[in-house]
């Protein structure tokens, strides 16, 4: 039976979205102004970068096409050569948002039709009523922050306080968030996920997306760290994905990287964690190569938004991009004759715009399999046609949502 592998480059957009303006996001373009800052040779603010963008394989695989179908050209240094290994294309998002969840969920065949809650752009951001009784509830002295914020900035602000005083960071975004940060050490990592189950029941009737524990180390500004041990406490998706489906057939599933926090563990079936990009590739591979005949594998690369995308940083950016392209064989290989492997995207996080927030993008489809002629899938109207698409490649009943191709 064949299997399928669903890679997800978290907030690698290939261009505005045709509704970007109403986000803010009008001529946002994550991959394609990496590309153009990356032709002119222009540096980033540490100087570390000059030289085009080399995505040899995801450019065969055609990431340049499907840049193309998205904005009507194709961005520098990913006009080296025909795609030659696979499918390609784009899509649109129609849920309501440009967050994690949304795209995700969108992705596996169920978009989110309804209107997330989101906090104000004021300070403080919180509603006195939530914050006194996540006091009362967590048993902390207080909280800090109560505002929208980066996470690496309000950690360097406020860590020392924080450590001082045991009142765990609280903040948010643009996106429909909750998040607490605290330290490992000082405040303790059970008790800041004890916290953030707290603060997921208070929330759940205002209609946030999700709770992230934010987890750091270090002595002070100069050295503190996020780790790799946050967790996202998601509500659960309003119908049954396609790894739902896959689940209720009995198929062998697994998920890597933040996949079943994203779904809240419904129909995730085997989890592998996995800190940063690179660990998160060791793990895939390992897993392409386990996942039993019929079974369904979804990983999320997750330094592209986490790392690089949301402070900014076109250099890094473009080097975690080249690093993934260069694993990206290693990858192909373990696809057998009949298995379906998807490369896709969430949203935009384009590291030139402004602000630190995601962009309202559209993204890349590629499929590869090895009998697989290439072509063109074109600009796809929804997210939904990739679970789709899986779905009908492993025999199981269709998503609510989505057009297979």
């Amino acid at each position: 039976m064949p299997r399928a592998f669903v890679l997800v480059l978290d907030s690698v957009g290939v261009g505005a979205a045709p509704d970007a303006a109403r986000y803010g996001d009008e001529g946002a373009d994550t991959v394609g102004h990496i590309a153009e800052v990356c032709a002119r040779g222009a540096a980033d603010r540490d100087g570390l970068r000059g030289g085009p963008l080399r995505l040899p394989n995801l450019v065969r695989l055609g990431l340049g096409e499907a840049c193309r179908l998205a904005t009507g050209r194709i961005p520098p240094g990913l006009d080296v050569g025909a795609p030659d290994l696979g499918r390609y294309g784009c899509a649109v998002e129609v849920s309501k948002g440009k967050d994690t969840p949304s795209g995700h969920w969108e992705l596996a065949g169920v978009p989110v039709r309804f209107d997330w809650g989101y906090f104000p752009h004021q300070v403080p951001c919180f509603p006195k009523t939530l914050t006194d009784a996540l006091c009362e509830q967590a048993a902390v002295p207080g909280i800090l922050g109560n505002c929208h914020a980066s996470g690496t900035a309000i950690i360097a602000e406020l860590g020392a306080e924080h450590m001082r005083t045991g009142k765990p960071i609280c903040y948010t975004s643009a996106d429909s968030v909750f998040q607490i940060a605290a330290h490992e050490s000082t405040f303790g990592l059970e008790r800041l996920y004890e916290v953030c189950a707290v603060a997921r029941r208070l929330i759940d009737p205002l209609r946030i997306g999700r709770v992230i524990a934010r987890p750091f180390v270090g002595g002070g500004p100069e050295d503190f760290v996020r780790t790799g041990n946050r967790r996202d406490y998601s509500v659960m998706p309003p119908g049954p994905t396609v790894l739902d489906l896959a689940t209720a057939d009995r198929r062998d599933v697994i998920s890597v990287g933040k996949i079943a926090d994203i779904f809240a563990h419904s129909g995730t079936g085997r989890v592998i964690k996995a800190h940063g990009n690179a660990a998160i590739a060791d793990r895939t591979c390992e897993a392409m190569r386990e996942l039993k005949d019929g079974g369904l594998l979804v990983s999320n690369f997750i330094d592209f938004d986490s790392i690089h995308g949301h402070r900014r940083d076109v250099a890094g950016y473009a080097a975690a991009l080249e690093a993934f392209d260069a694993r990206l064989p290693e990858m192909m290989a373990a696809v057998r004759p009949d298995d379906l492997l998807m490369i896709t995207a969430d949203h935009g996080c384009d590291p030139t715009w402004r602000g630190s927030d995601h962009t309202r993008e559209q993204i890349p489809i590629l499929a590869f399999d090895p009998a697989l002629a290439c072509g063109s899938i074109g600009r796809r109207s929804t997210f939904a046609d990739l679970g789709a698409t899986v779905a009908r490649r492993l025999d199981l009943a269709p998503p609510r949502d989505g057009v297979s191709f």
